[in-house]
């Protein structure tokens, strides 16, 4: 049986983690999930994607501890988009959402934290417990944490990998929304890759190039990058077609027809 499942309804691609009984990533199903993501990446009639796990109590149990114990290296070759095919997917211009749907542990919560947004059951729950088998949360976690909480929150969840729950996650901004009605992180998360595709797909694509080429910066020097780097995806919806099919469809009071130039 595939470790990924993959499905495709009105422009969204749903990426299920399904490896019983937790989730848990090895290389190869690395490989699998950046199938999925790369997907996105290529396929201009696809907008946005859901990642989530198969199941009610796991998300992603992280690194495959088996498969480590029988022998695969911490450094093992995860493949292009790094652990769990997204979190070295730098330059993947299409929105992700993760519907955290359970426990969110090591790898996992890096996935999750790798998405650009994250929807989760209240029952869900999120750890980094790495330093408790000798290691740290080096795919993503030591580097994304700290930008996403406040970083004595980080460092506390780093250093003592203490589990936080999705309510608590939501308050500190990590979670765009925890779903009201149990078990509905993955319908929330398709509701809201629905919403993101009726933005156009040039204007989608610079916001998330512009915040990735700033976000490290202050706001004057942010400025100077935007304005007079080369940004690509930036650039072509400056002059795109969909940038005067905007402003002329809110003019008509009709809804815009965006064709992605």
């Amino acid at each position: 049986m595939t470790p990924v499942r993959l499905d495709a309804h009105d422009g969204v691609l749903v990426i299920t983690l399904d490896r019983p009984t937790a989730n848990a990533v090895d290389a190869a199903t690395s490989h699998a999930l950046y199938e999925g993501f790369d997907r996105l990446r290529r396929d201009r009639t696809l907008r946005a994607a859901v990642v989530t796990g198969a199941g009610e109590r796991f998300f992603c149990a992280g690194w495959d501890l088996k498969a480590a114990a029988g022998g695969e290296a911490v450094d093992a070759d995860h493949g292009p988009g790094g652990f769990a095919g997204l979190t070295e997917l730098f330059e993947l211009d299409k929105p992700v959402i993760a519907a955290v749907n359970g426990l969110a542990l090591g790898g996992g919560f890096e996935l999750a934290l790798a998405a650009d947004l994250i929807v989760a059951d209240a029952h869900a729950e999120f750890a980094l417990p790495e330093v408790k088998l000798g290691l740290i949360a080096d795919s993503g976690g030591v580097l994304r944490l700290p930008r996403r909480l406040p970083r004595a929150v980080a460092t506390e969840l780093l250093l003592t990998g203490r589990r936080l729950g999705a309510v608590e996650a939501a308050g500190w901004g990590l979670v765009n929304e925890v779903a009201e009605r149990p078990d509905t992180a993955l319908e929330r998360a398709l509701a809201l890759a629905h919403t993101l595709r009726e933005g156009a797909p040039l204007a989608v694509a610079a916001v998330k190039e512009v915040l990735r080429v700033t976000e490290h910066l202050g706001v004057e020097d942010a400025y100077a990058r935007m304005r007079h780097t080369h940004l690509p995806r930036y650039r072509a919806m400056l002059n795109s077609d969909d940038a005067l099919e905007g402003p002329r469809a809110f003019a008509e009071k009709r809804s815009p027809h965006w064709t992605g130039a």
